[in-house]
């Protein structure tokens, strides 16, 4: 039997004098209410009530025992409460994890919209490329690139991770634009380096169903997008990248696109969460405001 539910039963017991009072006040039989007491006189080894045909009284001990269970029950109660309005309002902290780049880019002017939204809300916000446990690392909700294996998660796809080529306009004046993607051997390719692997990595492009594998050659590897776009932007060599991270640029012309008839390829992309029927509010406003903002219907280059 669950204690809590048996200490609720008791106290009604005691309280209103008898078990058929406190069977037709609960919505159960007086032998029921009865199975109850005994089974907390069991967990005791001592006899709460003292029982006859005519009338019942608490022992000496069933008198503290009752004052405990009624502190016990309202302690219950207002956890349940605050349960309750977790889900109801949101507030507390959320714990988020998101790939670096697209963190740093898209989530956070999002997430500042969302604690301006909700005012008893915090976020801590972990930006790393690695792929973490979201039970064990205690995240809430991670955003996800990549395909994924099977998983117990509740996976909401996003759009896509558009990524697009481009370089400053100085290195292409000094180079020259590639006419296609296997003229990327003769450039300069400023590599996302994810270690360990090769010194060269492969940039795919398709066009009209074709698909190119160019090898992206280049003297300059690093594990920071926001370095690679600054060697870029000084003139270095080509890089690939997220449309979002590069709109400023190539909107203001500091960056120019190549390869423009070849699109780059996509990533494949999903906000991650525990399974929960009842999530808490703070939550589930995230995910509303993940799912309008990058949705299938639009996009991480947006």
């Amino acid at each position: 039997m669950d204690r809590l539910t048996s200490m609720a039963v008791f106290v009604a017991a005691a309280d209103l004098g008898s078990f058929a009072a406190a069977a037709a006040s609960l919505g159960m039989s007086p032998q029921m209410v009865a199975k109850h007491v005994v089974f907390l006189e069991s967990r005791l080894g001592a006899r709460l009530l003292n029982r006859t045909t005519r009338r019942q009284s608490l022992t000496e001990l069933g008198r503290a025992y009752h004052e405990r269970c009624r502190v016990v029950l309202a302690e219950a109660e207002a956890a349940d409460a605050l349960a309750e309005a977790a889900r109801a309002h949101p507030r507390g902290t959320l714990r988020i994890n998101a790939p670096v780049t697209f963190g740093s880019h898209s989530l956070v002017p999002l997430l500042t919209r969302y604690l301006r939204d909700w005012p008893e809300t915090e976020v801590d916000l972990s930006l790393t490329d690695r792929m973490v446990d979201l039970v064990e690392e205690g995240f809430e909700a991670v955003i996800r690139l990549g395909p994924l294996g099977d998983s117990a998660l509740v996976a909401r796809p996003l759009a896509p991770y558009r990524l697009v080529a481009c370089a400053a306009p100085s290195y292409l004046a000094a180079h020259g634009a590639p006419d296609s993607p296997e003229a990327l051997a003769g450039h300069q390719c400023l590599d996302f380096a994810h270690w360990p692997r090769g010194r060269d990595s492969l940039w795919r492009f398709t066009r009209a169903g074709d698909t190119v594998e160019a090898p992206a050659a280049g003297r300059l590897r690093i594990n920071d997008f926001r370095a690679l776009l600054r060697a870029a932007l000084d003139g270095f060599g080509i890089v690939l990248g997220v449309e979002t991270a590069l709109r400023d640029d190539l909107a203001s012309g500091r960056l120019v696109r190549v390869l423009p008839g070849w699109e780059a390829p996509s990533r494949p992309m999903h906000l991650l969460t525990l399974r929960d029927r009842r999530p808490t509010a703070k939550l589930r406003r995230f995910v509303d405001l993940v799912l309008s903002e990058f949705g299938p219907g639009g996009g991480a280059g947006r």
